[in-house]
């Protein structure tokens, strides 16, 4: 009979302190991790008083079973429950708007997001709105929500954004297709319940363009001038599972273990996430996406090597943290990691114009995110990432 698959038996043997391994610096948010621990959803949130439930979900999820799963646990723990499974990629104030719809209708007073980070961030921007009143430009930044909010559960179905762990929300402006990322501790989910079996339907891709997502996080985080020592522990435990693990789930879907992995590293490096921020990769990887409707895994594991070097070269201090926290030749590593798992590893393969560049690097230059990365990069700096990537 193999080891229970638990926490401490995960992350032994990879150094981090106890408080790390268990989440001590998540923005309030209790996590509950192991296969099978998706059963207590009703308990948990009967726990935090709910009494109604909006469950938000996205079609994909509904249609694998998972989401009549979870209502049916909340409605054998005594709650009124409804689903909204109009989820999108990349949620937009329009989604937000009409979770908003449905919450109102059915009474809510506690959210669960089932899904990956749209699902999560669809519910955390829904919560703005409900509990605070005005429209999600409003909280776009950090801090400016006046009223408590109610209580959410997040449930992760893939292993990438590590939303559960943290206080933004990532949403798109409807019309002009901006993202603004709203942040405040009053957003953050009350628990988090990390069950892997939930990531064993996860598509083959899926699995790849969310896995990536949490090595780039993993690598970012570690180095952004808002980085301490807390979120270089979470950005280290989280690269050393999620590097092991990527490659091994991808050969072996069904590895539970491995998925459970992947689950936990994403967590924790979205927990690095909150108490860092992200840099270059991803903001360069946002108007990719825009424009050339690059899934979102894809654009930044093409972008993250051509940033690691740009920064390396920029920064001694920078180059010393990525050899101490994740060894030689990193952005090597990243290159081979993003080819073995079947995607492309330049932009001209996704149809990215040379021509494009300029425009490509001037929207990167103005993101949020840009303004994090451990050295400055300025639109001309993204033009040369961009050309580097092509």
């Amino acid at each position: 009979m193999s080891a229970p698959i638990s926490l401490t038996s995960l992350t032994d043997g990879l150094g981090a302190a106890e408080e790390v391994v268990s989440f001590a610096h998540t923005p309030g948010t209790r996590v509950v991790f192991g296969p099978g621990k998706v059963a207590a959803v009703g308990e948990e949130a009967s726990a935090l008083g709910g009494g109604r439930a909006l469950l938000v979900t996205d079609p994909g999820i509904a249609k694998a079973g998972h989401a009549d799963w979870v209502k049916a646990a909340l409605v054998r723990a005594g709650l009124g429950v409804e689903v909204f499974d109009g989820v999108h990629e990349n949620p937009t104030t329009e989604d937000v708007a009409r979770c908003v719809e449905a919450a109102r209708a059915a009474g809510a007073d506690i959210l669960v997001g089932l899904g990956g980070g749209s699902s999560m961030d669809t519910a955390k921007g829904c919560n703005f709105i409900l509990s605070n009143g005005g429209a999600m430009r409003d909280y776009w930044g950090v801090g400016k929500a006046t009223e408590e909010m109610l209580p959410m559960i997040a449930i992760p179905t893939t292993a990438g954004t590590g939303s559960e762990c943290q206080s933004f929300a990532l949403i798109a402006d409807a019309e002009t297709h901006m993202k603004m990322a709203c942040g405040d501790k009053k957003a953050a989910a009350r628990v988090a319940i990390l069950d892997p079996e939930l990531t064993l339907t996860q598509p083959a891709m899926v699995t790849a363009h969310t896995g990536f997502d949490a090595l780039t996080h993993a690598v970012e985080t570690a180095v952004t001038a808002k980085r301490t020592p807390v979120s270089a522990a979470y950005a280290k435990l989280a690269f050393d599972l999620l590097e092991g693990a990527f490659a091994r789930v991808l050969r072996e879907p069904r590895d539970l273990e491995a998925r459970a992995r992947m689950q936990l590293g994403a967590a924790y490096a979205g927990t690095a996430i909150e108490n860092s921020m992200l840099g270059a990769a991803h903001a360069a990887a946002n108007p990719l996406t825009a424009h050339y409707g690059i899934v979102h895994g894809e654009a930044v594991g093409m972008m993250m090597p051509h940033v690691v070097r740009h920064n390396a070269a920029a920064s001694a201090e920078v180059a010393a943290l990525y050899r101490g926290l994740f060894g030689g030749e990193l952005a090597g590593r990243l290159t081979e990691l993003l080819a073995g798992a079947g995607m492309p590893v330049r932009l001209g393969e996704r149809g990215v114009e040379g021509a494009m560049v300029p425009t490509l690097a001037k929207e990167a230059a103005g993101q949020w995110t840009a303004g994090f990365n451990p050295v400055p990069v300025s639109a001309g700096d993204f033009e040369r990432l961009y050309a580097a990537a092509l």
